[in-house]
């Protein structure tokens, strides 16, 4: 992510182990004349123990010279403690960052560019909203490690009720079955106004952006004309529900609003089918996924993708063993190992057959190739602390002039990525 904005689609326990030293640093290397010790950063909740086990004795079992210290960072004030590391020289020598991090990472220094190894780990192949947000001023700092993103979760008997046999497969279908099933009590879809992460992607399939690059500066683009045509397709589909038009998905939580039987649809990413019915068990079964659909029905819509890369610090003091670990984490038996364990999509799309038996996680799997990240700017984790796209697309639905609104929100972000 991260950015966090998938935050509550995994919930699983993770053991912290103790760091080394303050900056969980490697130690020595071949100090004892022993294995080499490299130490691993992996955020809590990324994945399971179970799993993290199963990877520290493959993986030792096949590099006896390499022993895996393999510590649980919380993601509570992760950003300064990553940054010190880096400046530090005694580093981790792998970590887990979220891809929307990574060039806040670099702009501090101290990150390895590995450019010159993605043909080892098949980077060709990679999702681009992993792969793109990791390359920085064209060098490779991350590495595509795993990906989620958001879909369509719909309640089939509202579907069924409606005569809807099918998912729609273009945003134009969308909106007409949408319409169909906005009836009587029944939501066509509970759509808040201020889910960004949602309004991300109809921007990028109108072909705009929430920010560009100009020169060495960078600017809103919230402003253009296929940015706010993607505004456009938000404002018709939030009104085909009841969706508060001044908050986004957790407030109220759309889970227990979904959960109450009477919305035909939300975007989320599949693990809220899980909560919901553990809100209303009756409702087990009851529903289905689809990717959100594009403007042709050849290929699904562009989404925001969320998840991980992993990063070798330049004061790592086992960049090759350290290199090895990367190899085999983003590697395909661990990938596969992770999409189905976690339910997440495999960094390349062509792992994308190993988790095809859930539908939900296939779904996501067919979006993600159309995944994208935020703007690849150091400053823009200041933009969402303020979030002006939020208060645009409030505007927007509540009447303001789209072209006013979005002027004024495109020269908010351009003085927040420029301060």
């Amino acid at each position: 992510m991260k950015t966090r904005p998938l935050a509550g689609s995994v919930a699983l326990a993770a053991t912290v182990a103790l760091t080394a030293t303050a900056c969980g640093g490697s130690g020595d290397p071949k100090a004892s004349g022993g294995p080499e010790k490299v130490t691993v950063w992996i955020m809590k909740d990324s994945v399971t123990d179970a799993f993290l086990d199963r990877f520290r004795t493959g993986f030792e079992a096949e590099h006896e010279d390499i022993d895996l210290d393999i510590q649980i960072q919380e993601w509570d004030g992760i950003g300064e403690k990553v940054t010190a590391a880096l400046a530090s020289k005694d580093a981790p020598d792998v970590i887990e960052v979220g891809n929307t991090q990574i060039a806040q990472y670099a702009a501090s220094g101290g990150v390895r560019d590995l450019g010159d190894r993605t043909a080892e780990l098949n980077g060709a192949d990679w999702l681009p909203g992993l792969a793109e947000p990791g390359k920085v001023d064209g060098k490779q700092y991350g590495i595509p490690w795993y990906a989620a993103n958001r879909v369509v979760i719909y309640h089939k008997d509202l579907f069924a009720r409606a005569g809807v046999t099918t998912p729609p497969k273009t945003q134009a279908e969308w909106l007409t079955v949408t319409a169909k099933l906005n009836q009587g009590r029944t939501q066509g879809i509970y759509l808040p106004g201020q889910n960004w992460y949602t309004l991300s992607g109809f921007v990028w399939e109108e072909g705009g952006d929430l920010a560009v690059k100009d020169g060495s500066a960078w600017k809103g683009a919230l402003d253009t004309a296929q940015a706010r045509a993607g505004m456009d397709f938000y404002r018709r589909l939030q009104a085909l529900g009841k969706g508060p038009k001044d908050s986004d998905e957790a407030k109220p939580p759309q889970a227990e609003v979904f959960a109450k039987g009477e919305v035909a649809q939300i975007i989320a990413v599949p693990g809220g089918a899980k909560i919901v019915e553990e809100i209303n068990p009756a409702l087990k079964g009851k529903l289905g996924f689809f990717p959100v659909p594009g403007k042709t029905a050849e290929k699904p819509g562009a989404v925001f993708t969320g998840g991980s890369d992993l990063i070798v610090p330049e004061a790592s003091t086992h960049p090759e063993a350290a290199f090895e670990v990367v190899k085999a984490l983003a590697g395909e038996k661990w990938q596969t190992d992770m999409a189905r364990t976690m339910s997440y999509v495999p960094n390349r799309t062509s792992l994308a057959h190993v988790i095809q038996d859930d539908e939900g996680t296939a779904a996501m799997a067919a979006g993600a190739t159309r995944g994208r990240a935020t703007p690849n700017s150091p400053q823009w984790a200041a933009v969402e602390a303020t979030n002006p796209i939020k208060q645009y697309m409030t505007a927007v639905l509540t009447g303001t002039d789209p072209a006013r609104a979005a002027a004024t929100a495109s020269q908010s972000i351009t003085k927040t990525l420029g301060s």
